[in-house]
């Protein structure tokens, strides 16, 4: 019998747990989400939606990025943006402070933007499980489980305001 994707995910948590004393600097960059505990739609992964995650921890910074693969992806994304801290070493606390949407950028205008400040009403943090050049595991304080991908095509800076 095939192990399921959890049974494979916490196998590699448990046999190779990250440290972000030591591998903090791996965290940087684009990821794509592959696999989700979540039955939210908006966490989970879909063939044609890009469900993102940059982080930039250097810069304590980071965002949350849905939308559509392909071309139509130009049209428009939603966004959240945080303000990040890596406070131990499996733990990065997240601080949302600003949602909404990123429309296209236009010639002599720029990128199109409707965000609004977010009222973060309780603590939020990722325990990052398993970390490596390729592949990051983390649970959020929901309890929801993550498996993300690096994504080698877009930057940190692309996505990061």
């Amino acid at each position: 019998m095939t192990p399921s994707i959890a049974e494979r995910v916490s196998a590699l948590e448990q046999s190779h747990p990250a440290d972000l004393s030591r591998d903090s600097v791996l965290l940087e960059g684009v990821w794509d989400l592959r696999w989700s505990s979540s039955s939210q739609p908006w966490l989970r992964q879909a063939p044609w939606l890009e469900n993102l995650q940059v982080l930039d921890p250097a810069q304590k910074r980071g965002c949350n990025l849905l939308r559509l693969r392909g071309p139509f992806g130009a049209i428009g994304a939603i966004s959240l943006l945080a303000d990040l801290e890596v406070i131990n070493e499996r733990r990065v606390k997240v601080k949302f402070r600003k949602g909404g949407w990123l429309g296209p950028s236009l010639p002599g205008i720029g990128q199109l933007k409707l965000l609004r400040e977010v009222e973060q009403s309780f603590p939020a943090w990722l325990d990052i499980t398993f970390l490596d050049k390729e592949l990051r595991i983390c649970r959020g304080n929901a309890g929801t489980i993550f498996a993300l991908l690096r994504h080698g095509s877009i930057t940190k800076d692309e996505l990061l305001e």
